[in-house]
């Protein structure tokens, strides 16, 4: 059975509704980054996802291939994940999306080292005759965080970041918003399957103890 990231991680995955606290040790992804609106019809966004899947599928379907990855074992592919900011805002303002600085991402397994990413990137590059070179091996340690699962729509999202906000203030925290340290998405359902209201996607958000 493919090994599964989404079921073996759960306090990562599929946290409750209610937030929490949770401390997110270091991972590595397959990384573009972008500013712009995430809505604009073939805008960097959307080109961003063609090219972080197209590497992504190219590791994955490696084993039916003449190159091995060392320790290769299968598994599930990771969900999209998104890191966003804005110049000179505390976290996200929702209502300018054309000026969100984005980092899209999606969990590589653990035995894709940076000799493994650069084959596929070439191996994706040669098949599809498409640049890859906006995606990065990205390695990144989250640390402590207040998270919680939101259902429904992206726009509904500042009710779940202020309750969530509330959570980590009555816990002694405050937000830890800096270089390295971002508002935080990891989505788990796919927009072109399921409606609005049902869309479930993870919010995390960087804290600090208060002073």
């Amino acid at each position: 059975m493919a090994f599964d990231y989404k079921k073996e991680y759960k306090e990562f995955y599929f946290p409750p509704r209610t937030p929490g606290i949770v401390t997110v040790p270091s991972m590595n992804f397959l990384a573009v980054r972008g500013q712009g609106d995430p809505n604009e019809e073939g805008g960097a966004y959307k080109q961003a996802l063609e090219l972080l899947y197209a590497v992504a599928y190219t590791i994955k379907m490696s084993r039916m291939g003449e190159h091995k990855l060392e320790g290769y074992f299968d598994y599930v592919v990771p969900p999209l994940e998104g890191l966003w900011w804005q110049e000179n805002t505390q976290g996200v303002d929702y209502t300018r999306k054309a000026d969100f600085r984005w980092i899209s991402l999606i969990r590589l397994p653990e035995f894709v080292t940076k000799a493994a990413f650069d084959w596929a990137l070439r191996e994706a590059a040669e098949k599809k005759q498409r640049d890859f070179s906006k995606v990065e091996f990205f390695s990144w340690e989250e640390s402590l965080c207040v998270q919680c699962m939101h259902i429904g729509p992206y726009d509904d999202e500042p009710a779940t970041v202020a309750s969530m906000e509330e959570y980590a203030k009555v816990q002694g925290y405050e937000a830890d918003f800096r270089e390295g340290r971002f508002h935080h998405e990891i989505y788990l359902s796919d927009v072109r399957r399921y409606k609005p209201e049902k869309l479930k996607t993870v919010i995390r958000q960087p804290i600090k103890r208060s002073e």
